[in-house]
């Protein structure tokens, strides 16, 4: 029995030993696993090329910057949505508001037009006789010419053989009556006057030059010959407008032209007047549609007597007293529209409880004071985002969704299209991807450097300002050297050092193009990209002073363009004295 005993006794020490042991390990083993699962699904991304996504760490193949830690998408959202912080939102000032009918009993309806002459004042001085211009009188497009002004003097071979018919004809006029009148009345066809006729039968002298005057008054819109030029009869010389009347043609979308009728009254204004308004009436409505633009033109005849209205002036039209439906005509704040020439976006709050945002392509209207009326994509009651736009779009872009540079999320961004909406962002994210308001951590000596940089490119926004394509080249040429100056070994941090490397390259690139043209309009194609880069270059680094980025929708053919300025007052280097004050600040970096 005994022996029994101390073998049961030895079993079960055996057993305890063996759970005491082993009896966790299955747990231990399962908790392992799952962590090892956990870090298997871990992917890593580069916060300024979110498209890429690698299963472990490494550095970014496009900028070489480290790769970050990437969240996953566990809160529920949609593929193109996205979630920021309550930190994020404070930071950003983001604010939102609900879409809502528009207000038009006491606002004006706005229009959007352009000056120009009134075709049924314009004419073509011609010539009446063949021959070759020995001198022309009209020495630029612009200059006023009088009705009976001597425009040229011109030799022609017809008039000398004509007049010498008149002298012998003239011998012969108490033999010959009508032959007489005959050649008179031919001379008469080409223009001469009694007086220089009589002159001819006078003096007995047959003129080589003959003068021709203007036959009726206004401006030089275009000189079609120059001295020397031989011409036929009936050959135009010059396009001459009379400008004391002329077109104002405004854009009407199609839902809207209903809205209006010939004879209504327009209020006119132009940036060039600010304070001054003139009136017309409407004189005519396009029966043909611009299937591109789904507008219709609107014309206005503007009494233009003091010449202060020129063609080509930009202007708006302010409409009183329509009645609309307000059950349909949807209105937003102009703050909430983002615009990339083609589209215009917005963001919207998907979710009314959480800052969940998502972008949305919409249809504008007209501008009905200082909002922008809806025709589709957006519902009564949708909230929106209406201050922050431009930073709710940067965080788009830095997480990879839809937004104003990327209008299809699953695309993924590559070459220059893609790099510069990165760059545009101008925004940082920590490891859990949220908005931070630091900005990366530079020395004093670097910043200064590139203080000297920036100034240079004030200098250069000045001279397109100015419309001076010659001190452009000039600044560019400055701003070029400078940037050499600037010693990378100052950055210390490797992911400054490989943004600096990165926006350093393009923004070289645009300081050079600009430098070697003198084409005015090839400048600011060139300083947009460069602005671009040095928003960014400015949003990461800082300088020591406040700086507001500023943009204009009708820059670069509608398609928009930004700039950096050092003060709030809006000076327009895209269309300098055409349209200084087209734009508004959209981001003020501290």
């Amino acid at each position: 029995m005994k022996k029994y005993i101390k073998y049961i006794v030895i079993l079960a020490i055996g057993l305890l030993l063996g759970w005491l042991l082993f009896g966790g390990s299955s747990n231990t083993k399962s908790e392992h696993n799952h962590d090892a699962v956990a870090e298997s699904n871990q992917m890593w991304t580069c916060s300024m090329h979110p498209q890429i996504m690698q299963p472990e760490p490494g550095d970014c193949p496009i900028c070489g910057m480290d790769l970050i830690p990437a969240t996953s998408n566990s809160e529920g959202l949609l593929a193109d949505q996205f979630k920021l912080t309550e930190n994020a939102m404070a930071l950003a000032n983001i604010q939102t508001s609900i879409v809502g009918n528009a207000e038009t009993e006491n606002s004006f309806i706005k229009l959007s037009g352009k000056i120009i002459e009134n075709e049924e004042t314009n004419s073509v001085q011609v010539s009446y006789f063949s021959g070759r211009i020995e001198r022309l009188n009209v020495s630029f497009t612009g200059e006023e010419v009088r009705k009976g002004q001597l425009i040229a003097t011109i030799y022609s071979p017809e008039l000398y053989t004509a007049q010498q018919e008149l002298l012998t004809a003239f011998s012969l006029k108490a033999s010959q009556p009508e032959l007489y009148k005959s050649v008179r009345n031919k001379l008469k066809l080409w223009k001469l006057t009694e007086s220089q006729i009589n002159q001819i039968e006078e003096t007995g002298k047959v003129k080589e030059n003959l003068p021709m005057y203007a036959t009726v008054s206004g401006t030089v819109l275009e000189k079609l010959v120059a001295e020397g030029n031989y011409i036929k009869q009936g050959q135009p010389l010059l396009k001459i407008a009379n400008l004391n009347t002329v077109w104002a043609n405004f854009d009407v979308y199609e839902n809207q032209i209903d809205l209006f009728k010939k004879g209504e009254e327009i209020i006119v204004t132009t940036h060039a007047y600010a304070n001054k308004e003139f009136k017309g009436k409407v004189d005519f409505i396009d029966p043909v549609l611009d299937t591109k633009t789904r507008t219709v033109k609107l014309r206005v005849v503007l009494n233009n007597e003091n010449d202060e209205l020129k063609p080509g002036m930009f202007v708006e039209g302010k409409v009183k007293g329509i009645i609309v439906n307000k059950n349909e005509l949807l209105s937003i704040p102009a703050t909430a529209v983002l615009w990339t020439g083609e589209r215009s976006i917005v963001y919207i709050k998907a979710n009314p409880s959480q800052p969940v945002f998502e972008m949305r392509e919409i249809t504008l209207g007209n501008k009905i004071g200082d909002s922008y009326e809806v025709l589709s994509s957006l519902n009564k009651d949708d909230e929106i985002v209406t201050n922050g736009t431009f930073t709710v779009d940067a965080v788009a872009q830095l997480q990879g969704k839809k937004s104003m540079m990327n209008k299809n999320a699953d695309k993924v961004m590559t070459g220059h299209e893609g790099h510069l909406g990165m760059e545009m962002t101008g925004l940082l994210k920590n490891k859990n991807h949220s908005l931070i308001n630091k900005r990366m951590k530079v020395s004093n000596d670097f910043q200064n450097q590139l203080q000297v940089v920036f100034n240079d490119y004030i200098k250069l926004r000045d001279a397109l300002v100015k419309d001076d394509s010659r001190n452009a080249v000039k600044a560019s040429k400055i701003l070029l050297g400078d940037l050499t100056k600037i010693d990378m070994k100052l950055l210390t941090n490797k992911e400054a050092h490989n943004h600096w490397m990165s926006l350093e390259n393009g923004i070289n690139t645009s300081v050079n193009s600009i430098s070697k043209t003198s084409d005015i309009t090839v400048q600011r194609a060139h300083f947009k990209n460069l602005s671009s880069r040095l928003i960014n270059t400015l949003q990461l680094f800082g300088v020591n002073e406040k700086v507001f980025v500023e943009f204009c929708p009708m820059a670069d053919n509608n398609k928009g363009a930004y700039w950096l300025s050092k003060e709030e007052k809006v000076m327009n280097p895209y269309f300098g004295n055409e349209m200084l004050t087209c734009g508004e600040v959209k981001q003020v970096i501290e």
